[in-house]
């Protein structure tokens, strides 16, 4: 049960690890941005109890700003404090790395705790977060690593931009869900969740591919195989 639990994270940040074409982060910096990630659980829950007492329990205030609004912000400010202008982050594609090690870390934390602290929570459960929350976690945190990518090399009010956006993407696509996700649970409407999954997916590998497009490394790279 606890390797089900925590098997999806690890799989979808080696996924995006071993995606990485150029220049592959240090192992051990994903690994602690991956375990921060998981840290991080806490000061949410505290935070979103807080929160949940001042902005009511309505479904729109739970999805945009207990949940989506608390989550991501804490995400987005571990990744600006620490890695934003860290030395390894020296390709636009890092910014993905990193955010989807601390969006999996805090994923397959929550995770965790769901698998120990709700019964029943069965494979058949644990399969189902696989494939939603735990898996929308990655995406926002693709999103999130986009645009800081972009903020990270860009010049003058670009920087500050790319960076507002690097949270206020991730926060619509997240609430979004969480919105969607209540209304699936309030109706039984599961085909709301299923389309827009599928959509942020189509998003977060055009994203990849994009940071890709313009890593200082690929023409490295080509003169590489061209001399060999």
């Amino acid at each position: 049960m606890l390797a089900a639990a925590v098997a999806p994270g690890i799989a979808l940040l080696a996924y995006f690890y071993l995606s990485d074409r150029y220049d592959a982060e240090p192992l051990p910096l994903v690994a602690k941005m991956f375990l921060i990630g998981g840290l991080l659980v806490i000061p949410v829950m505290i935070v979103q109890r807080a929160a949940a007492l001042w902005l009511g329990e309505s479904d729109l205030a739970f999805s945009f700003g207990t949940s989506a609004g608390v989550e991501e912000f804490f995400k987005w400010f571990v990744l600006y404090h620490i890695i934003f202008l860290h030395s390894h982050f020296d390709e636009p594609y890092d910014g993905i790395v990193y955010a989807t090690a601390v969006s999996l870390g805090f994923a397959t934390v929550e995770n965790l705790l769901f698998a120990l602290l709700v019964q029943p929570a069965g494979i058949g459960v644990l399969m189902w977060r696989a494939l939603l929350p735990v898996s929308g976690h990655a995406l926002f945190g693709v999103f999130m690593g986009f645009f800081l990518g972009k903020a990270k090399f860009a010049k003058g009010r670009s920087v500050r931009l790319h960076t507002a956006l690097a949270f206020l993407v991730p926060l619509l696509a997240h609430g979004i869900y969480d919105y969607l996700t209540l209304a699936v649970f309030s109706s039984s409407m599961v085909w709301l969740v299923v389309p827009f999954m599928f959509l942020l997916w189509v998003g977060g590998i055009r994203f990849v591919h994009r940071a890709h497009a313009v890593s200082p490394f690929r023409l490295l790279k080509r003169e590489e195989e061209v001399n060999s």
